[in-house]
């Protein structure tokens, strides 16, 4: 009986560590794709970035070019009054 309980606390033993390793494996590999996670969230950000700086461009080109048309048209009406 005691040999038999020997057997089965190493079989355990074997086992657990077998099972501590595993663990430990899927530790390490959660933490790289943490770190993959937040690089992709890293790149995403910077193209949201890009693209409202394009967007905020575009808006002050067109805010520009109607403000100027309607300047020009204001001068344009206070010509003829005069």
């Amino acid at each position: 009986m005691k040999f038999a309980t020997k057997i089965f606390a190493l079989a355990l033993m074997i086992g657990a560590s077998g099972f501590a390793q595993t663990a430990g494996q899927d530790v390490k590999q959660a933490g790289k794709d943490v770190k993959k996670a937040g690089k992709a969230t890293g790149e995403a950000a910077k193209d949201v970035g890009k693209a409202t700086e394009k967007t905020a461009k575009k808006a002050a080109k067109k805010t520009k070019k109607v403000t100027h048309k309607a300047a020009a048209k204001v001068e344009e009406k206070t010509k003829d009054k005069q």
